[in-house]
C-alpha cells in the first residue's frame, strides 16, 4: 500500500508513535476515551478562536473540555501536542474532501471548481482558527508532516487537473494549491467577509492558471 492510498491518521500515527513530533500520550480506543480526546481537542480550538494562541493553557483546555487536568494529561504530554492534534484532525478533514472530489470527478471544469470550493470552505468554516493554526505550525516542527500532506493532495487533485490539461505535472498541481492558499489567506487576514467575491476571485485565477 502507497502513501496515496493510506489515510492520512494512519501517516500521522504508525506503530511508533514516540517517532512522530507531539505525539499524543496514547491513542483512544474505546469509545468514552476517544469522547474525552475529542472534547479536548475542540476545546483547543473554541479557545484558538475566542482568545488565540496566547490564551490557550492546559488548564484553560481541560476546564472549557470539562475534564480533570489529569485527564488531559493522560492523553496528552503539553500543549503543543494538543495543537498538533488539532492540526492533524483538519488537515485528515480537508484531504478526505479532496479525496472524495477526485473520486466521483467526470466534468473536469465541475471538480476543478469543487476543489476550489473545498478550500474556501477550509480557510472559512473557522477562519480565525485556521489563521491561528498556521501560525503556530511553523513551531511545532512537523515540517514531515506537512510535506506528506502536500504530497498527497497534489497527488490528488493532478488527477482532476489532467482531466482539464492533460500535460499537467505536479508542480501545476502544486501551483493550483498556492494560488487557492495565497488569495484564501489574504482575504482572511484582510478581514473580508464577502465569501462569494473572494470564492469568484479563487476560481478566477484558478481556472486562469489552468487554461
Amino acid at each position: 500500500m502507497n502513501a496515496s492510498n493510506r489515510s492520512y491518521s494512519q501517516l500521522a500515527y504508525p506503530i511508533a508513535m514516540t517517532a512522530i513530533p507531539h505525539a499524543p500520550r496514547k491513542q483512544a480506543r474505546q469509545a468514552r476515551a476517544r469522547a474525552t480526546q475529542t472534547a479536548i481537542i475542540e476545546a483547543a480550538a473554541r479557545i484558538l478562536e475566542g482568545n488565540g494562541r496566547d490564551g490557550l493553557t492546559t488548564n484553560r483546555v481541560a476546564d472549557r473540555a470539562g475534564v480533570s487536568i489529569g485527564s488531559l494529561y493522560q492523553y496528552f504530554p503539553n500543549k503543543e501536542a494538543i495543537v498538533a492534534a488539532l492540526l492533524r484532525r483538519e488537515r485528515e478533514a480537508l484531504l478526505s474532501r479532496i479525496r472524495e472530489i477526485s473520486a466521483a470527478a467526470n466534468d473536469p471544469m465541475a471538480a476543478v471548481s469543487a476543489l476550489v470550493d473545498a478550500a474556501m470552505e477550509h480557510q472559512f468554516a473557522r477562519p480565525k482558527l485556521a489563521l491561528e493554526l498556521e501560525y503556530l505550525e511553523a513551531s511545532l516542527g512537523i515540517e514531515a508532516e506537512a510535506a506528506e500532506l502536500s504530497q498527497q493532495v497534489a497527488e490528488e487533485i493532478l488527477a482532476v487537473v489532467r482531466m482539464l490539461k492533460p500535460e499537467a505535472d505536479l508542480c501545476i498541481a502544486r501551483d493550483a494549491v498556492a494560488i487557492c492558499k495565497a488569495i484564501a489567506n489574504s482575504a482572511a487576514l484582510s478581514g473580508e467577509a464577502e465569501q462569494a467575491k473572494i470564492s469568484a476571485r479563487l476560481h478566477k485565477a484558478v481556472l486562469g492558471y489552468l487554461r
